[in-house]
């Protein structure tokens, strides 16, 4: 880490706590792999699919579009983005289409870390710094 960021601070630094961070880190292609799959259940109409379907197991469209209170396009259309993801996986039975949560899909996702990001959001934010 000899480059002009180095360099360029004005206090000590903690030789062994950044190689700690570094060592922890997730690589670039990792932290993009993640970003994109925040980025597709950062979309209201997504995360409650994943929410219903978690809930429910397994639903069709126009359930889905019953229970989230939205048109059937919008709930087809993240049922698309989810799929493709690898989120969401479906099967056929006669002519209705029924779709559940990934069979790998991590179940304290939901659970623990997606609910409790959503009561951070809702408690006012501190700060530490000075």
């Amino acid at each position: 880490m000899n480059d002009d960021r180095t360099q360029s601070h004005q206090h000590p630094i903690d030789p062994e706590r950044v190689a700690r961070a570094q060592e922890r880190l997730p690589s670039r292609e990792d932290a993009a792999a993640l970003a994109s799959i925040l980025t597709l259940i950062s979309d209201p109409t997504r995360s409650r699919v994943l929410y219903a379907l978690d809930v429910a197991e397994e639903l069709c469209v126009g359930d889905l579009a019953l229970a989230l209170e939205v048109n059937e396009d919008a709930v087809g259309y993240a049922l698309r983005v989810l799929r493709t993801a690898g989120l969401v996986t479906n099967r056929r039975e006669g002519r209705v289409v029924y779709y559940r949560l990934a069979v790998d899909f991590p179940e304290p996702l939901l659970d623990s870390c997606l609910w409790r990001l959503v009561d951070l959001s809702r408690s006012p934010g501190t700060d530490d710094a000075s």
